[in-house]
């Protein structure tokens, strides 16, 4: 069935009211395949999963096509590792706890990450360590153009950080319908290098992690500083922690020899755009219902009936006071419509 007019305060983790031109709500791909071809030729296709990483800032004069494919399969398995290939709008942070009661490790640091699993490589998800790269073995695409299938590989799928091919010379010509992963199953890589994971893990006097420890320590750490959108609405981390050349980042840290920061590569470095947010002055700052969260500066939140424009206009307010101070441009990671 296909509406016209159709609410997305539903649709999206801000819990912003816009509408779409038309929508629609499909289950599988030859599904897609027919709403695609029957599709009205004067509107641009919008493809929309579970939402989380949007912020609509007006109606979409569009076709909006809601999908929702589900299913995990194993695809490959040795003794060491496993391939699973995973439907798009299976909810990702319930993915990692599948992997987890499977024992199947490498995105136990991904805990509780909002969004589907066919959005995970548009931005190349990634937290406390690890990206979506580090266990992406390639994804399954449908050309919206002409309705043909095919497989893109991590090579193919040109990640960088927060960022990948999809939103960049792809953006709007796939839909991407299965995201295959490859996993280990024993002798698992456990990071507890960033955040406070050691923290909690020592709290709990656990020497020796395993995947569900891990897991469950970012899980605690994410919910004492995210707020949960079916209460609060936001999407997660609204802005990407900049990474600074070693000329920049020597500039910055001369000036500010208290801020945290993490060694990328040998002449990279990585600010967290929080520390930056709440050093000049906007944690928990309100600006009638849109504002930046209480405990996390990461995250913009709509306290109700914040419009998409108010919230991004704040976003703009926080980049450039940011940079007026700091000198650092931070950048949105959540997709501005």
């Amino acid at each position: 069935m296909i509406e016209e007019n159709k609410s997305l305060k539903n649709h999206n983790t801000f819990g912003i009211d816009c509408k779409a031109r038309y929508f629609t709500s499909v289950s599988d791909v030859s599904e897609l395949k027919k709403v695609l071809s029957a599709k009205p030729k004067d509107l641009p296709v919008f493809i929309l999963g579970g939402g989380s990483n949007i912020l609509l800032t007006q109606d979409l004069e569009a076709f909006v096509v809601h999908i929702n494919f589900k299913g995990i399969e194993v695809v490959y398995e040795t003794e060491d590792s496993v391939h699973l290939k995973v439907q798009a709008v299976e909810n990702w942070h319930e993915f990692v706890l599948f992997c987890i009661s499977k024992n199947y490790g490498g995105i136990e640091n991904l805990s509780l990450i909002p969004g589907n699993v066919g959005t995970a490589p548009i931005q190349n998800i990634g937290a406390y360590g690890v990206e979506l790269k580090d266990v992406f073995e390639s994804c399954t695409v449908l050309d919206i153009n002409d309705l043909t299938e095919k497989v893109i590989t991590g090579d193919e799928a040109k990640f960088g950080y927060r960022d990948s091919i999809f939103k960049n010379e792809a953006k709007g010509k796939y839909i991407i319908t299965s995201v295959t992963f490859r996993l280990t199953k024993k002798n698992h890589q456990i990071r507890t290098g960033y955040g406070d994971i050691q923290k909690i893990l020592a709290e709990r006097a656990i020497d020796h992690p395993g995947i569900k420890d891990l897991s469950d320590a970012i899980i605690q750490i994410r919910q004492s500083k995210l707020p949960d959108p079916k209460i609060l609405g936001n999407g997660g981390s609204f802005f990407k922690n900049p990474v600074l050349n070693q000329k920049d980042f020597d500039r910055f840290y001369s000036n500010f020899p208290d801020a945290p920061y993490y060694r990328v590569s040998e002449n990279e470095f990585k600010v967290p755009a929080a520390w930056l947010i709440e050093k000049v002055g906007f944690k928990g700052s309100r600006f009638g219902d849109a504002g930046v969260h209480k405990i996390q500066a990461l995250v913009l939140v709509n306290y109700g009936n914040a419009t998409g424009k108010e919230i991004h206009e704040l976003s703009i307010k926080i980049q450039e006071k940011v940079k007026e101070i700091t000198g650092i441009k931070i950048e949105p990671e959540v997709t501005i419509l």
